[in-house]
């Protein structure tokens, strides 16, 4: 922990990152052999990308750009690194930082909660210039914008569930931010226990910001109705899959196939 308190100090940019890494475990759950993959990293800032053609030139420019923008920010307003509340932007504020703080003003939890989120939306809708077809994963979370179906493999840490479902989006539903809160899987600031919850918005800064403050909620399979309740009450919000141990919860506009035998699982679907 003392370790943990002097890298704040030092370099807090650095820290909040480290602390949101996730596992890259989950990196080849879109399966695709249409489009070149490449990555991106840039600090603590780990993107994987699949578009038509290898932009990573490109990609990497728009990153720096965008973390500039956020870390200049956060230099003049330290709050908006630690704060796990919402707070109020000035119009002079950046677009991303301006977005990140409507999102999370929006469900109730600090800015930085939709930061991985913000980064693939906003570095993937200008490489849409550049190929009709982009993924961008960042520390499992997802923008999608694709011109065919597309199944997204459901890693949920030790839950049965895991492997054993995955998401079918349609083409024509993309853009779509597809974004993931787990309490059990990596290191990233949850309050609660959840397995993962997956949001869908057309918003990737909302989604990941939908999916930290419903995995807040969750600690037990029984909390899974709670944590419904919320997403359904999230203006921009398309759907919301819950998973706590074998019990998975639905919401919205979410169509789940089956990928493997494997598993046991009870699917409580609320409409």
């Amino acid at each position: 922990m003392g370790c943990a308190l002097r890298l704040a100090r030092q370099e807090p940019w650095r820290f909040i990152f480290s602390f949101m890494y996730q596992p890259k475990t989950y990196r080849h759950w879109i399966k695709d052999e249409s489009l070149v993959p490449f990555n991106v990293v840039v600090k603590e800032t780990d993107l994987y990308i699949r578009a038509s053609t290898n932009l990573r030139r490109k990609a990497h420019k728009l990153v720096l750009k965008y973390r500039s923008m956020l870390e200049e920010y956060i230099k003049r307003n330290p709050a908006f690194l630690t704060s796990l509340e919402p707070l109020t932007i000035g119009e002079d504020a950046p677009r991303i930082v301006k977005e990140m703080a409507r999102s999370t003003s929006q469900v109730g939890v600090g800015p930085m909660a939709s930061v991985a989120g913000a980064m693939a939306e906003f570095v993937g809708n200008e490489l849409l210039a550049l190929s009709p077809e982009v993924i961008i994963e960042n520390g499992g979370d997802i923008f999608l914008k694709s011109l065919k179906k597309r199944m997204i493999g459901i890693y949920a840490g030790k839950s049965s569930l895991t492997g054993r479902v995955g998401l079918e989006i349609s083409g024509k539903d993309t853009p779509l931010g597809i974004c993931t809160s787990s309490g059990t899987v990596g290191h990233s600031l949850s309050y609660g226990k959840a397995d993962a919850v997956i949001a869908l918005s057309p918003s990737a800064t909302l989604a990941d910001a939908a999916a930290t403050a419903i995995g807040n909620l969750i600690v037990q399979p029984d909390d899974i109705p709670n944590g419904i309740e919320l997403a359904k009450g999230i203006e921009g919000l398309k759907g919301v899959i819950i998973i706590k141990g074998d019990d998975m919860g639905l919401w919205g506009e979410v169509k789940i196939c089956q990928i493997s035998e494997s598993g046991q699982g009870n699917l409580n679907k609320r409409e």
